[in-house]
Parts: structure tokens; C-alpha cells; sequence
């Protein structure tokens, strides 16, 4: 079992090493935040993966959403940002482990979204040293106490590798209350003014819920986001989970938190959600 528990590699650097402290900071976070009303019920969440120093008030108006409530499971779907492969892996057993303890993984869950689909790979190596998942975990240990969990690190990030993760998740999951979070950050070290206008693309394309757009313009590179394919995984979920509203519920970027503008990092919390009857999500 002991060889199945991944281990934290950040605790202590991105965030604080000391359980205490660690669910101090998270809960000053979430608490700052006022809840935003939805129409309905989270399906699923676009969250950032900086340093919670940079994009952990970010990270928590997603959270804030989603603080209490009970889902069957919840997977995290991170960028590979260290190993170079194909597809998408999925830690298969054990657990995740972080200052405040191990988050278990749904095996079930993640054996059935393994076999759902080529792309799916159960490799280990990608999440050793991958911290876009890893940093999700205390926000959704604070804001939901115990749960099971999927993480899934992704490899290539083009269209049909998104569209087979989401499936893949889908149909695993039918029948379950699952929540999906989109681990991203966004543009990466443009200039303050710079780093707005290029995300601003990729804030309209969610809103927009275009993740064939937003595929488009990030091959293309007339707008940028590190963990674009978990975004578009997310959103491709939520619409075959019959998730029709989105809202945006917070962009920033580090600039806006150290006041150093020549080089910023964007930082984006969005939520899909399954509408009210004439109720339309903005």
C-alpha cells in the first residue's frame, strides 16, 4: 500500500509544509470569498495551479462553491508539466498524500475510466514530480472534509485527447455525483497589459463554453494556457453531464497580487453547472 501513496513534492514551497498552517491559509482564503450564487449544482470547476502565494485567492472562489457539499468522487485533471508521453495517465490506487493527510483514490472509479479509452494510461511516472494536481487537493480537503478522488495528468492536450479524457470520465462515472476540476494556469510571463489581452481570449472561450475555439486559438497561439487541455477536459464533461451554465468567476494574475508587471502569470476560477429551469448561465 505504502508504495501506492504519492508523496507531496511541494508541501512546504507552494504551500505551507505545516497541516496547521496549511488549513489556516486555505481557510483565511475561502472565508475572504463571498459565495457567488449559481443556478444549480457544480459539475465542474477551471482552477489554477500557481503557488498559493499567487492564485491561491484565485483557486478559492471555485471552492468557496463547492464547500460542504458531497460528491461520489472528485477528479483532478492536471497538465504534465516534467514528462513528455502521449494520452492521459491515471494514478490507479492508494492515494495522494499532503500536510493534511491522504486523499484516497476512488480505484473503481479510475479502473473504469482506464478502460474506457486507448488514450488512458496508467503509468506512474507523470505524477511523481507534477504539482497541477497536488495543488488542487488541500482547497477540496478543506472545503469537503473527506473524499475519493481520480487524478489524471495529460500528456498531449489536443482536441481529441480531451474529448476521450471527458469521455472517459463520463461514462465511468454514470450514476455518480462526480465534480471535475481543470487544472490551468494561464499566459506565462507577457507583460501586464499583454497578459490580459491574451487571456482575455481564453476567459471569453470558456464563458463561451468554445472549447473548439479555444483548441484553435491555443494551437495557434493567439492566446496561452498550460493546462488548456484540462480545461477543455472539464468543459467537455460538464456538457455531456448536461451542464449548460458557466461562470466566471475570477481572473487575476500575479501581478495584480506582487505589483511586478513586466512578467506575470494569468490565473483563472471558472464553474459549469447544470441550470435551474429558465435559468441561463454568463
Amino acid at each position: 500500500m505504502e508504495m501506492d501513496i504519492r508523496k507531496s513534492v511541494i508541501a512546504g514551497t507552494w504551500y505551507p509544509g505545516d497541516p496547521v498552517t496549511l488549513r489556516g491559509e486555505v481557510r483565511r482564503y475561502l472565508d475572504s470569498v463571498p459565495v457567488q450564487p449559481l443556478g444549480g449544482p457544480v459539475v465542474g470547476l477551471v482552477s489554477p495551479h500557481a503557488g498559493y502565494l499567487y492564485s491561491g485567492q484565485i483557486a478559492a472562489h471555485g471552492y468557496r462553491l463547492v464547500e460542504g457539499q458531497r460528491f461520489d468522487a472528485v477528479v483532478v485533471v492536471g497538465p504534465s508539466h516534467r514528462v513528455l508521453f502521449r494520452g492521459a495517465s491515471v494514478w490507479p490506487s492508494g492515494g495522494y498524500e499532503t500536510p493534511l493527510g491522504v486523499v484516497p483514490v476512488d480505484r473503481e472509479l479510475a479502473g473504469d475510466i482506464l478502460t474506457a479509452d486507448p488514450v488512458m494510461n496508467a503509468d506512474r511516472k507523470p505524477h511523481a514530480a507534477e504539482h497541477s494536481v497536488e495543488i488542487q487537493l488541500p482547497f477540496l480537503q478543506v472545503a469537503l472534509g473527506a473524499f475519493d478522488f481520480v487524478p489524471i495528468v495529460m500528456g498531449t492536450q489536443d482536441l481529441r485527447t480531451c474529448e476521450a479524457v471527458a469521455d472517459s470520465v463520463w461514462r465511468a462515472s454514470k450514476g455518480r455525483n462526480v465534480l471535475v476540476v481543470g487544472s490551468s494556469d494561464l499566459s506565462h510571463f507577457h507583460s501586464y497589459e499583454q497578459a490580459k489581452r491574451l487571456d482575455g481570449a481564453v476567459v471569453d472561450f470558456v464563458r463561451k463554453r468554445d472549447y473548439r475555439g479555444l483548441a484553435r486559438e491555443l494551437e495557434g497561439g493567439s492566446c496561452e494556457a498550460c493546462g488548456g487541455g484540462p480545461v477543455m477536459a472539464a468543459m467537455l464533461f460538464a456538457e455531456k453531464a448536461g451542464a449548460r451554465g458557466v461562470q466566471v468567476l475570477r481572473y487575476a494574475n500575479s501581478g495584480d497580487v506582487t505589483g511586478e508587471r513586466r512578467q506575470v502569470v494569468g490565473y483563472l476560477s471558472a464553474a459549469f453547472y447544470r441550470e435551474a429551469a429558465g435559468r441561463k448561465g454568463g
